[in-house]
């Protein structure tokens, strides 16, 4: 039996091959177990569960005194606990659970722990909507009489559903599932914790716990491996979550000389700037009117969704493109954008967002005194209705765009950059994967930079789970990031609410900042 004693450098499953015992060497089982998985994991300190120790005796004999053991390590100290051990010559696979845990979408994926493999994926909406679309409501509802409790059980139940219907597609059972790595925004955490939020939205704004302990995955309730352990990113504080940590830790920011830039947005707009010395990070609301949940036509990205939209200069005749290529049935925030630059390039809208009647013609309505402009007709839509936009959409995506630009310019300013000097621009999330860089920039949402400039990294809060699962050094990198940031309050900040009314307009008051924009 050729056995890599060794083991996976980096990895939570390690093959051990260990002397057996003799009259000469009596060393208890454990302890010899222990002393090999020590130099394997350069620690000093390991404990084995119970439910291992029990049948380490006869496992141990029956392979030859070899184990593919899997560990786990605790946060923020040297203790591993070894948490399970299989025969080394079985091909059973061992998989462990990454959770993007967002307020109205979330996704899972399965990922073999030995090989790194990317099983499953799929994604599902957070079953909490139906108590509440947003943070703030769900919150509220854990004050009243087992309100917490059915929004924890509401996710708990959900997960296991999913995971479940994940091991079955991949002809794996539960059972063999050791770990989850989750990432969330500081109250969807603590709802899956089953910890009250309370307090996240009163002064002083102070969450029950930032670093919560690994713990086995029976105390959450889930239906894993019940020695299975369960690694949730660390938040900062109320509005900074283990979600943008996880997109820190992915973007790889933390580990690169130069200053770089990433930019998250979802029901708030997150941005973190850095590099290997320091980091700043910021959260503003700058996100609903960009998920679709402000315009009335509005949507998640989804199959019939436009999300891209072009306005021909000379016939302004209106050319959209939706998800899966579906009769239009909504607009999300990628098309959202795109429609506000073709708006004013075509002189559509004025520098203020607002309609121009004899430029938008027979397009422009009036309901209940508000204009609204259509973009699909009734019969080419996929809802058999008009798709309009109204003046009081546009005038919530001109103040998302303003809190945008406001909370990049702020952050670069506290460290003394111009905006101007960054050479990487991440952009994370649905947001970056959809939206146009060159249209946020006609707007003025991102700063006037050259399009190569701007990386769409997709769904980094899911990547940064993923990441735990693969590799043990992640654990270590994740308190590295978090001691070197600083967080910035842009509550309190004068200056910002300043900045923002100047950003009000396309582009911006000030011109010269868009020197590529040509109207």
């Amino acid at each position: 039996m050729d056995i890599d004693a060794s083991g996976a450098a980096d990895g939570w499953i390690r093959m051990v091959r260990l002397s057996p015992p003799s009259l000469q060497d009596n060393t208890a089982d454990a302890d010899r177990l222990k002393n090999q998985l020590k130099k394997q994991l350069n620690t000093k300190r390991v404990e084995i569960d119970l439910n291992v120790l029990k049948k380490l005796p006869v496992r141990l004999r029956d392979w030859g005194y070899a184990a593919r053991c899997i560990v786990v390590k605790e946060r923020e100290t040297d203790l591993w606990h070894l948490t399970g051990i299989l025969n080394p010559v079985d091909k059973q696979r061992l998989a462990g659970v990454a959770v993007d845990l967002g307020t109205s979408r979330v996704v899972i994926r399965l990922v073999e722990l030995s090989t790194g493999e990317h099983l499953f994926d799929t994604s599902f909406d957070n079953p909490q909507l139906r108590v509440g679309p947003d943070v703030l409501s769900r919150i509220h509802a854990c004050d009243q009489p087992g309100g917490l409790e059915e929004l924890n059980r509401m996710i708990i139940d959900e997960l296991n559903r999913q995971i479940q219907n994940a091991c079955i597609t991949c002809g794996i059972d539960t059972d063999d599932v050791y770990f989850m790595a989750l990432a969330g925004n500081t109250s969807m955490t603590h709802l899956f914790m089953g910890l009250s939020p309370r307090w996240l939205i009163r002064e002083p704004y102070i969450p029950v716990v930032n670093s919560p302990d690994v713990q086995k995955a029976h105390a959450y309730g889930l239906k894993i491996n019940p020695a299975g352990r369960v690694f949730i990113l660390p938040n900062i504080g109320s509005y900074f979550g283990g979600d943008l940590i996880a997109g820190i830790l992915h973007s790889g920011i933390s580990r690169q000389t130069d200053p770089a830039i990433l930019v998250d947005v979802g029901t708030n707009a997150e941005v973190v700037l850095g590099n290997d010395s320091w980091l700043v990070a910021c959260a503003g609301a700058a996100g609903p009117a960009l998920e679709g949940g402000v315009a009335q036509i509005g949507m998640m990205a989804g199959p019939g969704v436009i999300d891209r939209l072009h306005i021909d200069p000379e016939t302004r005749v209106f050319q959209v493109h939706t998800i899966d290529k579906m009769l239009p049935m909504g607009i999300c925030g990628s098309g959202m954008i795109d429609l506000a630059a073709n708006l004013f390039l075509t002189g559509m809208i004025d520098l203020r967002g607002r309609f121009v009647p004899e430029m938008c013609g027979r397009k422009l309505a009036m309901h209940s005194q508000i204009p609204y402009l259509e973009i699909v007709s009734a019969d080419e839509s996929g809802t058999g209705q008009p798709l309009m936009i109204s003046q009081v959409d546009l005038d919530s995506l001109i103040r998302s765009k303003a809190a945008m630009y406001t909370i990049l310019e702020t952050i670069t300013e506290s460290v003394g950059m111009a905006m101007t000097e960054l050479k990487t621009f991440y952009v994370a999330g649905t947001f970056g994967a959809f939206i146009d860089p060159v249209s946020a920039v006609t707007i003025g949402m991102l700063p006037d930079l050259p399009p190569g400039t701007f990386q769409s990294l997709g769904n980094t809060s899911l990547e940064g789970a993923t990441k735990v699962l693969t590799s043990c050094e992640s654990m270590t990198a994740i308190e590295e990031i978090k001691e070197k940031i600083t967080y910035l309050e842009l509550n309190v900040n004068q200056t910002f609410m300043n900045r923002f009314s100047a950003a009000k307009f396309l582009p911006h008051t000030d011109r010269s900042r868009f020197p590529s924009v040509k109207i």
